[in-house]
């Protein structure tokens, strides 16, 4: 007995959830380690090392400032986890229909719902690594957004979606 039934709405909803679990709570999880690699990317005379980093992050900011940068990662990784498991589904059944099993094989769903994953993921993750590594550009998500979008536009958000597709 399943759940429900493969290809039906709550099949897809399901996968989605599954994606949300899995992708934002687990990178949310990682931000302190992440707002370390991306504070050792961008100024290496400061952060030598992830221990420094780590060091250097609490002294400056307290214990709370490692989870600087978490709202944009749960919202971006939460929505590419949706589309990348939700859309999974989707393609591999479309192209299942199209192609034929055998030849769906060849032409990966993954990639489809992975270039729509990261569009999801672009806006959030632009806004992440400038509130983690631009100090006093913004220090949340809501004070982030407005300032990206009223400085570059609607590009502002999306300038990572190449590099992601490429990653």
């Amino acid at each position: 007995e399943y759940s429900c039934e493969y290809g039906s709405l709550k099949f897809y909803a399901l996968c989605g959830v599954g994606g949300v679990l899995s992708c934002g709570l687990t990178h949310t999880g990682v931000v302190p380690l992440d707002l370390v690699k991306c504070r050792m990317q961008v100024d290496p005379q400061k952060y030598k090392s992830i221990f420094n980093g780590f060091s250097v992050t609490i002294n400056e900011d307290g214990v709370r400032g490692l989870a600087k940068g978490w709202a944009p990662t749960f919202i971006g990784y939460s929505m590419q986890g949706l589309c990348k498991f939700g859309f999974y589904e989707v393609f591999k059944i479309l192209y299942g229909n199209m192609l034929g099993e055998e030849n769906a094989y060849l032409w990966p769903a993954s990639a489809s719902a992975e270039f729509f994953a990261d569009i999801a993921l672009a806006p959030m993750e632009a806004a992440k690594v400038r509130i983690q590594t631009q100090p006093g550009y913004a220090n949340t998500l809501r004070q982030a957004l407005p300032k990206m979008f009223a400085e570059e536009g609607i590009w502002a958000f999306y300038k990572g979606v190449a590099p992601l597709w490429m990653r």
